[in-house]
């Protein structure tokens, strides 16, 4: 492959805008930039801006090397999210994806016309959300397009056959999405599915491995709805951090005070406990697993904020918790540290201080707690964590569920919540589940150093779209 073959191809990365999806189209995209490609990553100006501030893991010195472009789309609203809804999927989202839906399309494919007349190819990566940047990609005659797919792909399986034999054989269940998403949400990926039917697709980049999901990836390769199509594996998509969760380009200076903290606890002590970016939790439930973290007596970190507004930078206010916070710090001051703001999440994983992740399940989370070896305690919140949660405890062996699905409407109390924290922490059994999510976080960086199945499938991507 000459320098000339790599820079006559440009790769347009074009995210959902909601921030697991933001992120990993980042990662991907810093990934190809360092292979020498020409990325462009485009989105709405907000969401331009949250994808680099939030990017943690790489040098910042890196973002220099991919070109972002502003999809200027209409305004939409930006409504607070509601704890007491009845439903824990984040409506409040919805006015902003269907804004961006349906007003995203026309400055794409201004983009992409500029870049085809330069380019020799055009190579389109979108989020699986994004079918209409397959369609507008159809249109000129040297550009493809390939998705990429942001949650598991054993999670196709159960989405096309959710009695198949393999589901069956470890004793899976997959919730149909109706059961975890909104109904609002639900019709919306279906009418764009629908707009959008016939966009020809190359392949698709998956955010996973065959270590993980090896049998599900040759699963979803028979099916029908894949046939003819190339599935590169090329995850974990995350940078992979040394246990001192010192990031490359670090400045002592800047780094979080929670990283500091970590530094003088005992190695392989803490538990770490984030709900993700979506998932807010009624003040009740804060109130049972703030009480189960004190009863269990186990060192912690606990990020404590509720879900992202549409545009997370016109956000403003003291938090709902202060109140509660201000008693709860004094409380278990020495023994836990809460987080109200960002929390670095690689930096904590990567740590050797921490042992465990208490975790919603979104596959960002769930694939940057094994990548860095440490287990999952599962509390799936909706869309496709139920079934992350399925995979991590069931069939990976790397996790212990905090609280099942169908108890998702209910109050978990702080006894039973206290009974995982502890099982996790001092049991033999917890001690099983650690070590077996060591061994996948050892396998996991071995898939991509070389000579490993993702390394592999990244080469084959690169050679494939620069042939």
């Amino acid at each position: 492959m000459t320098v000339d073959t790599v820079n006559s191809v440009a790769v347009v990365a074009v995210p959902f805008p909601a921030q697991g999806h933001l992120n990993q189209l980042l990662h991907l995209s810093l990934l190809l930039s360092s292979r020498g490609l020409a990325v462009h990553y485009a989105a709405p100006p907000p969401h331009v801006r949250q994808a680099r501030e939030r990017l943690h893991g790489w040098d910042p010195k890196a973002l220099v090397s991919v070109e972002f472009h502003d999809l200027d789309v209409s305004s939409y609203d930006s409504p607070a999210p509601d704890p007491a809804a009845p439903s824990p999927f984040p409506n409040h989202l919805m006015p902003m994806f269907e804004t961006f839906a349906a007003a995203a399309r026309a400055p794409l494919a201004s983009l992409l016309g500029r870049l085809s007349a330069t380019y020799r190819r055009v190579v389109v990566v979108f989020d699986r959300l994004n079918a209409f940047a397959a369609t507008e990609a159809g249109r000129l005659a040297n550009a493809e397009a390939f998705g990429l797919q942001c949650v598991a792909m054993s999670y196709n399986v159960g989405w096309l056959d959710p009695g198949h034999r393999l589901l069956r054989d470890y004793g899976l269940q997959f919730l149909p999405p109706d059961a975890c998403m909104s109904k609002e949400f639900v019709d919306f990926i279906f009418q764009m599915e629908q707009d959008e039917q016939g966009a020809p697709i190359a392949g698709v980049v998956m955010n996973t491995c065959r270590v993980l999901e090896g049998e599900f990836i040759d699963v979803v390769a028979e099916q029908p709805q894949f046939k003819g199509q190339m599935l590169f594996g090329v995850g974990p998509l995350n940078p992979l951090l040394d246990a001192d969760a010192r990031a490359p380009g670090h400045d002592a200076r800047k780094r979080h005070e929670c990283l500091e903290w970590l530094d003088e606890q005992p190695a392989a002590s803490v538990l770490y406990v984030s709900f993700g970016t979506t998932s807010c939790l009624r003040a009740e439930q804060v109130a049972e697993l703030a009480a189960a973290l004190k009863g269990s007596r186990q060192r912690f970190i606990w990020v404590l904020r509720d879900a992202d507004r549409a545009d997370i930078f016109a956000e403003s206010g003291e938090s709902r918790h202060a109140k509660f916070l201000s008693e709860f710090t004094k409380e278990t001051e020495g023994t836990g540290l809460v987080i109200t703001g960002w929390a670095p999440q690689l930096e904590i994983l990567a740590h050797g201080a921490t042992a465990a992740f208490m975790s919603h399940c979104g596959w960002n989370s769930t694939i940057e707690s094994l990548s860095h070896g440490k287990p999952v305690l599962a509390w799936p919140m909706h869309s496709d964590q139920p079934w992350d949660s399925e995979l991590l405890c069931k069939y990976l062996k790397a996790g212990l569920l905090v609280r099942p699905w169908e108890k998702h409407g209910e109050t978990i109390s702080a006894e039973a919540i206290q009974k995982v924290i502890e099982e996790a922490m001092v049991s033999d059994n917890g001690m099983a589940v650690r070590k077996r999510a060591e061994e996948l976080g050892e396998a996991l960086r071995a898939s991509v150093a070389e000579g490993g199945s993702s390394r592999k499938d990244l080469d084959d991507f690169v050679a494939y779209i620069t042939r």
